[in-house]
Order: structure tokens, then C-alpha cells, then sequence
């Protein structure tokens, strides 16, 4: 087992140490909601929804206390209605996060959450040289679908940077 150095950091500490701060000032969460939103937000919703900012109350209540904020939440196309249903159970889930009542309110907005996908692009066929020796490597392969499948990854191995060997 090896034991840190002495006043060694991880990175991921050091990132957060700079990103709370920005988080915090502008949407008022921080990276541990960011990073702990899946298991919060359950398997029903961890996929579609993702938290967007805090809008917590100016001032404090008639005793001068801590007032519970609203949660703006990304919520993808008709998922928004479940959510919506589950508001109250994810309410106390995001408060049993923060130790206290942080969240008394969801707002939900419509926006697409994941990434889009990228599609790979087919890589050009390979010419000259280069085909004739992939074509040669692949004699022996009678099934057609593992044929095509070394065709293509051949072709993307052999074709990459521009050098056509």
C-alpha cells in the first residue's frame, strides 16, 4: 500500500477548491451535488435530470434565520410530469444530502440534458497498397459478419493519419 506524501493533494481536491467557489457564487451548489446527483436523483431520474442552481431567499425568516431556497432542476421532455409527481420524495432526498432543510421548492425547467452522441464517421476506403495488403490478411476468414468487422477495423487502423501503408 502506498501512503500519500506529506502535504501531497489530490487533484480532484484541488479542482474542487477552485470550482466551489464559482459554483457557489453563481448557482449556489457545488460540485459534491454535481458529482453526487445520480444517486440522488434515483435511477428513475439520474439519467434525464440534472441540478442547474439554488436561488437561496435574501434576508432570513421573521426570526432571522436560515430560509430554504428553490432548486432549479434541467428535466428532459415528458419526464418533467414524473418528476414533477416525485417532487416531494427528492426534496427530502437532496435536504438528507445537505444535513438540513437546504431545498423547500423544485423548479423544473425543459432542456435537453445528456450529451448528444456522436456517430462516428465511416473512415474512406482504403486504396493501393493498403488494401491490397488488408484484403490479404483477411483470406482465411469464411463468416461474413467477422469478415466485414475486421474490414472495418482494418480500414480505420490502416487509413488513420493519412498514411495509407
Amino acid at each position: 500500500m502506498s501512503y500519500p506524501r506529506k502535504g501531497a493533494k489530490q487533484i480532484s481536491e484541488l479542482a474542487n477548491g477552485l470550482i466551489d467557489p464559482v459554483l457557489a457564487k453563481r448557482a449556489g451548489i457545488n460540485t459534491a451535488l454535481l458529482g453526487s446527483w445520480s444517486e440522488i436523483a434515483g435511477e428513475d431520474f439520474a439519467d434525464c435530470t440534472r441540478p442547474e442552481k439554488i436561488a437561496w431567499a435574501r434576508g432570513g425568516d421573521e426570526t432571522g434565520g436560515f430560509r430554504p431556497g428553490v432548486l432549479t432542476i434541467a428535466c428532459e421532455g415528458a419526464r418533467a410530469l414524473f418528476l414533477t409527481h416525485a417532487q416531494g420524495e427528492l426534496i427530502q432526498r437532496i435536504n438528507s444530502f445537505f444535513g438540513f432543510a437546504a431545498v423547500h421548492q423544485i423548479r423544473i425547467v425543459q432542456k435537453p440534458v445528456s450529451q448528444a452522441i456522436r456517430r462516428s464517421r465511416t473512415p474512406p476506403p482504403l486504396k493501393g497498397e493498403a488494401a491490397r495488403k488488408l484484403e490479404g490478411m483477411m483470406e482465411g476468414i469464411e463468416n461474413d459478419k467477422l469478415r466485414q468487422a475486421i474490414q472495418r477495423l482494418g480500414t480505420a487502423v490502416m487509413g488513420k493519419r493519412g498514411n495509407q501503408r
